[in-house]
């Protein structure tokens, strides 16, 4: 089956090529796209789609409150949804993760790029431009005003441990698998026990606690 998305952005030329390039793609299919925060918000709850690709900049409603009204803490049943901007601006990216986006693309990612962000939120990854990442994640986890970050409810495994810099540094299940050399399905069991120890909703908040407790240092 399809990954059905949503896309906001108001600008209609943006809009339309965003759509154009993942409708391209055979395993994707936009279902509706919206020209400001408001109409997305509406849509989302509405088609109830897979993904919502957001823009940070859009009137009335921006990209971060309607990211954290459809995937926030606050929210029951949250979306998956990327953030996708022009501006590479760390408040932003950090914004948006704090929000409960899984992924944060620069508009002109590429076709692969943004496909591969699409589908890592469908399936419950997180994928963040490369050249974002882990920098602007370090530099907040120092200088963002943030709650003291939770402890874990149990001590985290050795293996855990491994898994944990991994993610945080971005990197996808399948490339977990392959540098620590253990299956698939371990390592999502690994990132699954992570999240239940951490109380986090996803491994975007994985990768944010483990900057913010020093766990993780590059």
């Amino acid at each position: 089956m399809s990954v059905r998305v949503v896309v906001a952005d108001d600008q209609e030329i943006v809009r339309t090529g965003l759509a154009i390039m993942l409708n391209a793609q055979p395993d994707i299919e936009v279902v509706g796209e919206a020209g400001d925060g408001r109409q997305a918000v509406e849509l989302a709850r509405r088609l109830r789609p897979d993904v919502c690709l957001l823009d940070i900049r859009m009137p009335g409603i921006d990209g971060i409150e309607a990211t954290r009204l459809l995937a926030g803490p606050a929210v029951a049943d949250p979306l998956a949804v990327v953030v996708i901007t022009t501006f590479d601006l760390d408040e932003y990216v950090y914004a948006a993760l704090r929000a409960g986006a899984r992924g944060f693309l620069l508009k002109d990612a590429g076709t692969a790029l943004l496909g591969q962000a699409v589908r890592a939120a469908a399936s419950g990854d997180a994928l963040i431009a490369p050249n974002i990442t882990t920098r602007l994640l370090k530099a907040f986890a120092g200088t963002a005003p943030a709650p003291v970050p939770r402890q874990p409810v149990d001590p985290l495994t050795e293996r855990e441990e491994q898994v944990l810099a991994l993610v945080a540094r971005g990197r996808t299940n399948a490339e977990v698998a392959a540098e620590l050399f253990i299956t698939l399905s371990t390592v999502k069991t690994h990132v699954t026990s992570l999240m239940n120890k951490l109380g986090a909703r996803n491994r975007v908040e994985v990768a944010i606690w483990a900057f913010e407790t020093r766990r993780i240092e590059l």
